[in-house]
C-alpha cells in the first residue's frame, strides 16, 4: 500500500500528495507513457513529509526535461505565463493575441473616456456586434488569486464606459461586456459576482475546459518563456522588443539573431517553437 504524504501548496495549506495528478500534468504535456511512469516512480521515490508543491514540480520538470524539451516547455507552461512579468504588460499582450487568435481586432492599452473619468483599458475586443472590455490581472506568484473586490472594481470601470459608448452611434447595434483575465485562480466569491453581473471570467483553470491553460493548448499559443533553450536574460531581451509568442519567434528568426543568438542553438531554439506552436 501506497504511503500517504503530505505536501505543502503555494497558498500554504497542505494536501495528500496525488502522484494522479503529476501523471495528468506529465500526459498533457505530450510526454510519452514509458517517460510518464519513470517520472512518476522517481518523484514517489524521493518525494518528503511537508514538501513543498513547487520542489516536486522542479524534479518532475528537471527529469522530463532531460527525456523531451518540448514536453517540459509543455510541462512549465503555468511557470512560463509568470515569467511575463513583472510589469503584466507582456500578459496583457499575450491575451490581446489570444483574442486575435480567436477572431477578435484587438487593441492593447487603450485610453477610453467613460460618462465620468477617462480608463486605460488592458485589451479592448471587438468580434461581430460583441465589444468586450478586458482588464488583465497578472500575479508573478501562483499562491495569489483574485478576489471579489477585483470584478468589483472592474465591473465599475466597465458600467462607466458603457454608458459613454451607449451615447455613440457607432455602438448602437454593439454588445457591450466587462471582462477580467487573470493567470491564477479566481475565489468563489469573485465567480459568485462576476457570473451575477455577467462579466467574462477568464482564469488559469476557468471555465472549465475553457480556461487560461486550455485555449493557449488548443491554439498552439506558447509564451516564448516556455522555451528551454533560451536563458532567462535572452526571454527578457525579446519580451522587451515586444515579442510574446514561440509563435511569433518562429515566424520572425531575425529576432533571435537580433539579441545574438548563434547559429546552432537558434536552430534548437526553431525546432522547439515549431513543436509548440501545433495546436491540439
Amino acid at each position: 500500500m501506497k504511503r500517504s504524504v503530505l505536501v505543502k501548496k503555494s497558498s500554504g495549506e497542505y494536501e495528500n500528495f496525488q502522484i494522479e495528478k503529476l501523471i495528468h500534468s506529465l500526459r498533457r504535456a505530450g510526454a510519452n507513457e514509458v517517460i510518464v511512469q519513470d517520472i512518476a516512480g522517481k518523484v514517489q521515490e524521493q518525494i518528503e513529509e511537508e514538501m513543498s508543491t513547487k520542489k516536486i514540480y522542479q524534479l518532475a520538470f528537471n527529469m522530463l526535461k532531460a527525456k523531451s524539451r518540448v514536453s517540459a516547455s509543455k510541462y512549465k507552461l503555468k511557470k512560463a505565463i509568470m515569467e511575463l512579468g513583472p510589469s503584466g504588460f507582456p500578459f496583457e499582450k499575450f491575451v490581446g493575441k489570444l483574442l486575435a487568435n480567436e477572431g477578435f481586432a484587438t487593441e492593447v492599452g487603450v485610453i477610453v473616456e467613460g460618462k465620468c473619468v477617462s480608463h486605460e483599458i488592458d485589451v479592448i475586443a471587438q468580434k461581430d456586434n460583441k465589444h468586450y472590455m478586458i482588464e488583465c490581472k497578472y500575479h508573478s506568484d501562483q499562491g495569489r488569486v483574485c478576489n471579489v473586490k477585483i470584478p468589483l472594481y472592474i465591473q465599475s470601470r466597465f458600467l462607466d464606459v458603457e454608458q459613454q459608448w451607449e451615447h455613440q452611434k457607432e455602438h448602437k447595434e454593439k454588445f457591450h461586456k466587462g471582462g477580467l483575465f487573470t493567470n491564477t485562480r479566481f475565489t468563489s466569491d469573485a465567480i459568485q459576482y462576476g457570473k451575477c453581473v455577467g462579466l467574462l471570467l477568464t482564469s488559469w483553470d476557468y471555465p472549465l475546459d475553457n480556461g487560461l491553460k486550455d485555449r493557449i493548448d488548443k491554439a498552439g499559443l506558447h509564451p516564448l518563456t516556455a522555451l528551454t533553450t533560451l536563458t532567462k536574460a535572452e526571454k527578457t531581451k525579446l519580451l522587451d522588443e515586444g515579442i510574446v509568442l514561440c509563435k511569433e519567434l518562429h515566424e520572425s528568426p531575425s529576432f533571435l539573431d537580433k539579441i545574438g543568438i548563434d547559429k546552432t542553438r537558434l536552430q534548437k531554439i526553431l525546432e522547439d517553437s515549431k513543436e509548440l506552436c501545433k495546436s491540439h
